[in-house]
C-alpha cells in the first residue's frame, strides 16, 4: 500500500510539474494549492531531495522546481524515493531473496510476477502523462 508521504510526494511533483515555467514554487503555494500541510511537505522535501528529483533554493524568492523536463520523471521513482522498495512481500524487499524457503516456495512466481506488473505500470507512467490527461479532462470541451 502506497502511504500518505507517497501519495503527497506525488501530488506535490505534479504541482511542479505544472508550475514549472514560472521559476522557483513556494511550499506555502504548493501547500495550498494541494491543501496539505506544509509541515507535511517539509518532511517530504529532503527526500526528494536526496533522491535527485528537485531543485531548491533559499532565500525571499526560493522555493522548488523539478531538475529534468516531467516527461524524464517517472511514477515509479517518485514513489520508490519515498517508499522505497515497493515489494508486495518482505522475500522479495532486496536484490536477492535470502528467504530460506525460496527454493521450494510455490508461490514464490505470484509475488514476483505482481512485483514486476506493479513496477512496470507505474514506470510507464510520468509527470507528463499525468499533465496531459489532466488537461485532456478538465479542457474545455465544445459541442456544435
Amino acid at each position: 500500500m502506497i502511504s500518505t508521504k507517497g501519495r503527497y510526494a506525488l501530488r506535490m511533483m505534479v504541482d511542479l510539474a505544472q508550475h514549472q515555467g514560472e521559476g522557483y514554487i513556494s511550499l506555502k503555494d504548493i501547500a495550498a494549492r494541494q491543501d496539505i500541510s506544509k509541515k507535511y511537505l517539509e518532511q517530504i522535501i529532503p527526500i526528494l531531495n536526496r533522491a535527485g528529483l528537485l531543485n531548491a533554493s533559499r532565500g525571499f524568492a526560493g522555493g522548488y522546481q523539478l531538475i529534468k523536463p516531467p516527461k524524464d520523471y517517472t511514477v515509479g521513482e517518485i514513489i520508490r524515493a519515498t517508499e522505497g522498495n515497493l515489494a508486495p512481500v518482505t522475500c522479495l524487499e532486496r536484490n536477492t531473496n535470502i528467504c530460506p524457503r525460496c527454493s521450494e516456495c510455490t508461490t514464490l512466481f505470484v509475488w514476483e510476477g505482481l512485483q514486476k506488473l506493479e513496477n512496470e505500470y507505474l514506470d510507464n507512467i510520468t509527470l507528463q502523462d499525468i499533465l496531459d490527461k489532466h488537461e485532456k479532462e478538465s479542457g474545455t470541451n465544445y459541442i456544435i
